[in-house]
């Protein structure tokens, strides 16, 4: 079997064993997106986002298609009610799953100006959406609709779905990208993937203080991703940092040592925590990364457990 683990740090060993195997789960995308892990049914909603669908995919019904035509959905994520709310490239906002299976847009402004192209989001504890916003869906046929940039710059918002309130937490980034806080939510990381579509720009991971849980402070460059982009990523309960590249999943230290490598067979975008299966000796659960890649939606096994709702 091709080798699927490099482990640069044996600190790995304990986050995933160096047996463990990538299985796959679900291929036909165009672009595979903002995987989501539902875990009343066990299943896993992703975006097509190149497609413009939104697909599901479960142990007993395979793959099926949610939304086509998704408005060049992107990140997906789970309120605090357990609704998913996703960034919609094309509508260029923040939008939200009703219990009716409708779909609403909860924003698509800041300062009477319209949003660039919302990438990824998160949920923090407090139920705040914090959303990057780079212009992917405005300057690249195939993520949106097309249109003029109206906001001055690329930022990280915080938006309070309860009061409408909407502010920039991140306005020093070039292509924010994709985002996760830390577990006790002391700590937001965000991505830069510049270098996507502008030669030398950044492709790294920056990391912010949160103050007061509302503005952020002090940032500093938590770990620079080679080959490809630090897309999306996803945080253990131990702080670990998952983050998609060209060539794998890397898996960084909260000390930002690359401890090492998920080797994947395409270009992984983003990726996920869930799992319902039991570990045959221990009976607990065993948690899954799951795992977005090129056309394909991917899982591998660990022995570590994801912060995200």
């Amino acid at each position: 079997m091709p080798e699927v683990i490099q482990i640069y740090d044996d600190r790995l060993r304990a986050i995933v064993s160096p047996s463990a195997s990538l299985e796959k789960l679900a291929t036909g995308a165009v672009h595979s997106e903002g995987p989501v892990y539902i875990r009343e049914d066990d299943s896993v909603v992703w975006s097509d986002a190149h497609g413009n669908r939104l697909l599901r995919w479960s142990p007993t019904d395979n793959v099926t298609v949610l939304r086509d035509r998704s408005d060049y959905q992107s990140g997906n994520y789970r309120d605090l009610e357990g609704r998913i709310v996703a960034c919609s490239s094309g509508l260029r906002a923040i939008i939200r799953r009703e219990d009716d299976g409708e779909w609403k847009v909860l924003v698509d402004s800041y300062d009477g100006k319209r949003l660039n192209s919302p990438n990824d989001l998160v949920v923090k504890s407090d139920g705040t959406i914090w959303f990057t916003d780079p212009p992917y869906g405005i300057t690249e046929p195939n993520q949106g609709y097309g249109g003029e940039q109206e906001q001055p710059g690329c930022y990280v918002y915080r938006f309070d779905p309860v009061t409408g309130e909407i502010y920039p937490v991140v306005t020093d980034m070039v292509r924010p990208n994709g985002l996760a806080f830390s577990p006790d939510e002391s700590l937001l990381y965000v991505s830069d993937t510049a270098a996507f579509n502008i030669p030398g720009g950044p492709h790294h991971i920056r990391a912010y203080e949160v103050v007061d849980g509302r503005q952020v402070k002090n940032s500093r460059e938590f770990a620079v991703i080679e080959p490809g982009q630090p897309d999306g990523f996803r945080v253990d309960e131990h702080g670990n940092v998952f983050t998609s590249s060209k060539d794998s999943v890397q898996v960084f230290a909260p000390d930002g040592t690359l401890l090492g490598k998920i080797l994947v067979p395409e270009t992984s975008t983003n990726l996920t925590f869930g799992g319902k299966e039991r570990d045959s000796l221990s009976g607990t659960l065993r948690e899954r990364l799951f795992i977005t890649a090129g056309h394909s939606l991917y899982a591998i096994n660990l022995n570590t457990r994801g912060v995200q709702l």
